[in-house]
Formats: C-alpha cells, sequence, structure tokens
C-alpha cells in the first residue's frame, strides 16, 4: 500500500525518566553478559529496501501474546450512513489505487490503552542486547527471561539488554508492560494508520509501520508469527481481532474478548476493532467459520455483500488452492472511520461497505500477501498484482468480461505506467497504480505465455510451496520459468521491470 515514511516522536519527560530509572536498578552495564554468554546487539532494522528502520535483526519471533485494556476518550459525533462514506463506490481500496489517500474523519482524541505483551522468540545469534519497534506509548516495566532487562528508547527503537546474554539457538520470553495513548500516524501522503480513533472506540491498522503505535514488536513482514491478543472494553462494546473468538466474560462493567490466530502472521496485519459492532457467526459450505462485525450505521447497506463471502471463499479456493487459515469473516466500518480497506488477516476491513470487486480483491488477499507475504516491501507487486487480477478472474467467471478486456482497459491507463511494479522510485510510491495495474498486467502475460491450465497450475503451486511464508520477485520469477519450463526473460524485462510502455499488444503473448 501507500508510502509510509517512518514517524519519529520525542519520548515524553515522564517516559524518559521510567526508563533511566529502569536502565538504573538492572545492573546490567554496558556491554555486561551473563552465564557465560557472549554476544553482540541484534540490528536495529532488516535494511528494508524502503523501510530500512523496521523490523530489528537477531532473533525471530514465534509468537505475541497482547493483553490489552482500553478507555475510549469520552465524545464521539452523530454521523450517519453516507455522510463522506466511501462505500458503494466501487473503488478498490482507495479510489486509483492510492489506497490510503487520507479521506477519514476520526471521532476524536483517542483514548487510554494499557498493554502487556508477552513475546516468545528464538535468538538467530549470540544476543547481548535486542529491540522492538514501538511508537510513542510509555514502557513500564521490561523482563527477558522473568528478569528484569535494562532498557533505553531511541524515537521508536525500544533497546532491551538481558542481565544475561542470548545463545544463538535459546529460545526465551519477553514481556513488555506499557501504557498510554496510542497515536494516529499520518504519512507524507495523508494517509493514516497506527490507532484510529472512531465515533465509538478505535481500529488499528498496520501496513506497513502502525502496529508498532499498539504493540511492541518486531515489525517487518520477513518475521512472522502466531497470536493471542485480548482486549478488555467497557460493557456494550466489543473487541475483535484475527482468527477465533475464544471466550468472552462480562465482569465489573467491562467485557473481555479472547481472540486466536494460530497461523503465522505478518504484524501489519494484525488489527484490533472496538465499537458498537453488530456481530454474525456462520460457515461456509465447506465448514469454514464465518464471523463478521459491521458498524449498525451500515448494516443495513453491508447485509447482502456480506453474505457473498462464503461463495467468494469457495471460488477462490478453487482458483488459488486451499484456503490458508482456521476462519475467514470481515469488518465493515462507517465510511468515515478509515480512508481504505485493508487486508487485516482473516477479517479484511472495509470503510463502509464494499462492492464486489473490493470484497474479491481483500479476500483473495489473504492467500497473495497473507499467507504468502512479501519478504521485503519492495515486492508489494505480488500481493497487489494478484488480488488485482483476482478481481479481473471473478469478472470472467461471473460477469461475462473477459479478463483480455480488463487487461486492455488497465494497459490504455497511463497511470500504470509511472514506473515498473517491481520497481517503485520511492517509498511513497510502493502502493500507487503501477503496483496494481500493472502488476495485475504481469500475471496475465504470464498467463497468455503459459495458458490457462498451466497457468492455474502455477498459481495453486505458488501458494503451497510458499504457504505461511514469505517470497520475493526473484522467487516467484524462478517458480514460473521451473514449473513452465520456459525462459520468460523478455516477460518479465517488459512487463515487471520495464521503464518503458510497449507497443500495444496485438495477440495472446504479445511482448511476453
Amino acid at each position: 500500500m501507500d508510502q509510509w515514511s517512518r514517524v519519529r516522536r520525542a519520548v515524553h519527560a515522564v517516559a524518559a525518566a521510567t526508563l533511566l530509572a529502569l536502565t538504573s536498578c538492572t545492573g546490567a552495564g554496558a556491554g555486561g553478559l551473563g552465564d557465560g554468554v557472549r554476544g553482540e546487539p541484534g540490528a536495529s532494522g532488516v535494511r528494508d529496501p524502503y523501510f530500512p528502520g523496521l523490523g530489528n535483526g537477531g532473533y525471530d519471533v514465534e509468537h505475541y501474546t497482547l493483553t490489552l485494556d482500553y478507555d475510549p476518550a469520552p465524545g464521539g459525533d452523530d454521523r450517519t450512513e453516507g455522510a463522506g462514506s466511501a462505500e458503494g463506490t466501487g473503488s478498490t481500496e482507495g479510489a486509483g489505487s492510492a489506497d490510503r489517500a487520507g479521506g477519514a474523519d476520526h471521532g476524536g482524541p483517542a483514548g487510554r490503552l494499557t498493554g502487556t505483551a508477552e513475546i516468545t522468540a528464538r535468538a538467530t545469534q549470540d544476543l547481548s542486547a535486542f529491540n522492538l519497534d514501538l511508537h510513542g506509548l510509555e514502557v513500564r516495566s521490561a523482563t527477558v527471561g522473568g528478569t528484569e532487562a535494562a532498557v533505553s528508547r531511541a524515537g521508536d527503537e525500544l533497546t532491551l539488554r538481558p542481565a544475561a546474554g542470548l545463545a544463538k539457538g535459546q529460545a526465551f520470553t519477553t514481556v513488555v508492560r506499557y501504557s498510554g495513548t496510542p497515536a494516529t500516524i499520518t504519512d507524507a501522503d495523508t494517509s493514516q494508520e497506527g490507532w484510529l480513533t472512531t465515533v465509538d472506540g478505535a481500529l488499528a491498522l498496520g501496513q506497513p509501520s502502525g502496529s508498532m503505535a499498539w504493540f511492541p514488536g518486531n515489525n517487518h513482514p520477513s518475521d512472522k508469527a502466531s497470536y493471542d491478543i485480548t482486549v478488555t472494553v467497557p460493557q456494550g462494546l466489543k473487541a475483535i481481532s484475527n482468527g477465533e473468538l475464544k471466550s468472552e466474560r462480562t465482569r465489573g462493567g467491562r467485557t473481555t474478548f479472547a481472540w486466536h490466530n494460530g497461523e503465522p502472521m505478518a504484524s501489519y496485519l494484525a488489527t484490533v476493532a472496538i465499537g458498537a459492532y453488530e456481530t454474525k457467526a456462520s460457515r461456509t459450505p465447506s465448514g469454514l467459520p464465518v464471523h463478521t462485525a459491521v458498524d449498525p450505521v451500515v448494516a443495513e447497506s453491508s447485509t447482502a455483500i456480506l453474505a457473498a463471502v462464503p461463495d467468494v471463499m469457495e471460488w477462490a479456493a478453487e482458483r488459488f488452492g486451499p484456503y490458508p487459515f482456521s476462519s475467514t469473516g470481515a469488518i465493515v466500518e462507517r465510511g468515515n472511520d478509515a480512508g481504505y480497506a485493508l487486508e487485516t488477516q482473516t477479517k479484511p476491513v472495509f470503510p463502509g461497505a464494499p462492492d464486489q470487486g473490493l470484497l474479491v480483491h481483500e479476500l483473495a488477499h489473504q492467500w497473495f500477501g497473507n499467507s504468502v507475504t512479501p519478504e521485503t516491501w519492495q515486492d508489494m507487486w505480488l500481493n497487489e498484482g494478484f488480488a488485482t487480477y483476482a478481481e479481473w478472474l471473478w469478472d470472467e467467471d461471473f460477469e461475462d468480461i473477459p479478463a483480455d478486456d480488463n487487461f486492455a482497459v488497465a494497459f490504455a491507463d497511463p497511470v500504470n505506467w509511472a514506473f515498473p511494479p517491481a520497481d517503485p522510485p520511492t517509498a511513497a510510491e510502493i502502493s500507487r497504480a503501477p503496483v496494481y495495474g500493472r502488476g495485475a498486467m504481469v500475471v496475465h502475460k504470464v498467463r497468455e505465455a503459459v495458458g490457462d491450465d498451466a497457468f492455474f497450475d502455477i498459481v495453486r503451486g505458488w501458494t503451497a510451496a510458499h504457504r505461511h511464508g514469505n517470497a520475493s520477485t526473484d522467487d516467484f520469477t524462478a517458480y514460473v520459468e521451473k514449473k513452465s519450463g520456459k525462459d520468460l526473460k523478455d516477460l518479465w524485462d517488459t512487463w515487471l521491470h520495464g521503464r518503458e510502455k510497449p507497443a500495444a499488444p496485438t495477440g495472446p503473448g504479445d511482448g511476453a
């Protein structure tokens, strides 16, 4: 999706004092290691081509247990359905594929969030210290292996120094307790992520860096993990998250919702939605659980399209291979609560009732982006090109619109030729039109080059080979050539990496 510049924020004086006290009382000096382990600090970023500061080196997270308590700020407004709403516009994740082009009108200041993050990880090197990504919130305490750790802070980098060093291959558990007012992060293109306040609660959206606004973690898609997310809110509100609802209980005027997402998930796909939702549980014909949560204001307009979720899931499984997760569903907010749709894992978020194309697009992302996750943010076209092509396939199967016709429309649109889909000029362009439209054109040219039977075998094989993993553009091109037995260098040079618009195709395979 759109460029998200790293937003840096000075640490509050109170937080700085707290962290200084933590550092002073641990007794772990600047190089102090225990148990004879010698090591070095983990890197403060994974050197992503577009977001080099995101993520951290030296460890791999296996599981997050997030325990959250949220009190919304008082206030709100009387917006009604359709006021500035994006619903019913037929857009795919945002007009012109610029998913995050602002437009949200949030419900007021954020309330107070109190959280505990228990992070189970494994060291990938001998570690003397390691970092977590966290934006703005105040750290109250931190332990590694049950022992207090020294803590320091520089912008969004939270550095923990365990009392004893961690050996390569060692499993360890970090517990960070934190609190404060979670931030909405506004990027250079005016799009917003992180913690968005809504009329009756809040919505957490993370692509590409926003999850650090509400929990500390290894905030890069290359480090996926399972999640348990438990959220306590005032009675009368509901808290929705990824995966399956394991329990719901109300005590003393507050209700706690416990969600479990057992399959690996990138941090940007984690979500929490808090509000007075109307929820519904059902199943697809094959028995897959479906859980939807809809703001009451848009419930009536969302009924028909959400009823199509089971059919879309069954169709997508035939086209793309077995569904990779244990449940599916959707979260539908008021149109003004978010400026874009996002493929949050198992429950994509929509700003108002989506149209058929947008529903297909976001559900297709569960295969392309959520299960097969990009290795770096440069590989975004693998998410968006395939999700856009899923819309073309749906049109072909159900709307009597050949994929060739959608290809011709995309080819004629000059916005798709601003840059190659695999080589956006800067982070500001990683979710601009070429990543979507021209990305889908690349997929279509592969289909033309190898034929339908081989193409769908390749698609299903690709989602199986990288199920719950990460993949790069080079992985994809090598996979297609190996499975097809074809040298497709000209295709990649022209459609995937080429900077000039080729002559108009005159027939199948032209330009490949």
